[in-house]
């Protein structure tokens, strides 16, 4: 399982690496121990033929086996007088199963030393079939021995015996030598296969640059110009590189369109909204002249006349917050540059803080402000109902009697926190993600009590991302703190959190 994760990790350009080594290192052992094995058999077998001349040799020496007249020899003929003995040469008489005698050549002189007798046993039980056998000598190595009976009949066995050192020497120079050529040609094929497979993936590499730069692309707001491409050297279809390539390519073509679809869609839908609440202003702005007229004339009417028109002015002036709000949110969106200028943020906030007392007088507010003024770069009206929104939300959505607490702060040169706290019930977590978006609405632990539009925290997030700040809630039980933080210079940044919903 590790190794399974572990293989997960590897990029495609490590796997065919590997792939390519593994291959190579395997087809190396093969030829390795192919030619060990045939190099081994065939020195043994020339040891071999060399061990059948010497058992010839030494049955044909003179006087072997018997002496005139029938007299049994009691040791081998001598070693040294065999024609063709060489040094290392072993040779041994077996009598009635048991080793009489068994001498080595060894020296520079080939001359002959006895075999130790510990070694008698393994002498004896070498098979008597004419036929070679690799035995182990201790103290001399291994030996090729062959067992020839005498041809008189009388239980006599002699054996002949060459060393293998030299030829195990020489299958184990062999296999030093494929092992560090093998290792040498790995290493080399390591690294020229590195240079080929980062030539061979470069087009897939820029493939993935375009992949990159396009995910970096802006594509949730405002008109998209998605321009990028794969190059066109990188998208031949007879190549899987290219494949790819072009299947990207594609799929790019096919997103720009839809992104154009949804930019037009956007733009109609924010024209409509802007075009229907200006039109919309004129006669809201008549229906509450002529509800105030009403009560200008001086004349008595009757009680449900009186309460019908005051109805009709406060829906029309409702009617014309929720307008003026919506008119806001279409030219934010729109792009349209705010006022920048210099603002007294200290003296907006107890501005702002001045009119939440007067307008909730039972929702206590405290001021927490630093000794030093702070002054930002900001359009002072949009400011100022950014404050009053998060003030009105809190009292609306909290019970009389909460307290509500503002403080300003500066934590660094370019920036200031502005954090606006409740000890209201909190925000519901389902609730939570869409609190900035237009419309939302509370459950019954937050509910709308005064006529809210749903637009407030919306028009509090789309003028705070057009100042360059943000605006983050942090809530729980007893506790609900809006913070917004805002540059202390001015920024050209959209109004991207409104331009999201």
């Amino acid at each position: 399982m590790k190794l399974r994760r572990l293989r997960r990790r590897w990029t495609l350009r490590g796997r065919l690496l590997a792939g390519l080594l593994a291959l190579l290192a395997v087809l190396c052992a093969v030829i390795g121990v192919v030619s060990v094995s045939v190099l081994h058999h065939q020195v043994v077998s020339q040891v071999d033929r060399q061990l059948v001349a010497a058992g010839q040799r030494a049955n044909n020496a003179k006087g072997f086996g018997h002496r005139p007249g029938g007299a049994h020899f009691d040791a081998p003929p001598d070693q040294a007088k065999i024609p063709g003995s060489v040094t290392g040469s072993l040779l041994a008489q077996l009598t009635d199963g048991s080793v009489g005698s068994a001498s080595v050549l060894q020296g520079n002189d080939a001359t002959p030393t006895a075999v130790p007798q510990n070694d008698y046993a393994v002498l004896a039980a070498v098979p008597i079939d004419n036929r070679p056998h690799t035995v182990s000598l201790s103290g001399l190595g291994e030996y090729r021995v062959l067992a020839s009976s005498d041809n008189n009949g009388d239980g006599t066995v002699l054996l002949n015996g060459l060393p293998l050192k030299d030829a195990n020497s020489t299958v184990t120079n062999l296999a030093l030598v494929i092992t560090i050529v093998s290792l040498v040609g790995l290493l080399g094929a390591a690294g020229a296969g590195t240079v080929i497979v980062r030539l061979a993936l470069r087009p897939l590499k820029r493939v993935t640059e375009t992949a990159t730069r396009v995910s970096k692309l802006p594509l949730d707001r405002g008109e998209v110009a998605l321009q990028e491409r794969v190059p066109e050297a990188d998208t031949d279809t007879r190549t899987e590189v290219g494949q790819v390539g072009a299947a990207l390519n594609s799929m790019l073509g096919h997103v720009a369109t839809a992104l154009t679809a949804r930019q037009a869609s956007e733009m109609r839908v924010r024209q409509f909204v802007a075009d229907a609440s200006h039109e919309l202003r004129t006669p809201l702005a008549a229906i509450r002249g002529y509800a105030e007229l009403t009560r200008r004339t001086g004349d008595d009417l009757p009680a449900d006349i009186t309460y019908a028109m005051d109805r009709v002015e406060s829906e029309a002036r409702r009617m014309t917050g929720l307008v003026e709000d919506l008119l806001l949110l279409a030219r934010l969106d729109t792009g349209r540059p705010i006022n920048m200028a210099a603002v007294d943020l200290t003296m907006l906030v107890i501005d702002a803080v001045s009119d939440a007392h007067a307008a909730g007088p039972d929702h206590p507010v405290r001021l927490a402000l630093p000794d030093e003024p702070v002054e930002i770069t900001g359009d002072q009206a949009r400011l100022h109902q950014v404050l009053t929104n998060l003030l009105t939300n809190a009292r609306t959505h909290t019970a009389p009697g909460t307290h509500i607490s503002v403080t300003l702060r500066q934590p660094a040169d370019d920036c200031v926190v502005v954090e606006i706290a409740d000890e209201g019930p909190g925000i519901a977590p389902e609730l939570l993600p869409h609190i900035f978006e237009r419309f939302a609405r509370a459950d019954t632990s937050r509910s709308r009590k005064a006529g809210s539009t749903g637009l407030g925290l919306a028009i509090v997030s789309a003028v705070v991302s057009a100042h360059g700040g943000s605006v983050d809630v942090q809530t729980r039980p007893g506790q609900t703190v809006f913070a917004v933080t805002l540059p202390t210079t001015a920024s050209t940044a959209a109004p991207t959190v409104a331009s999201r919903q």
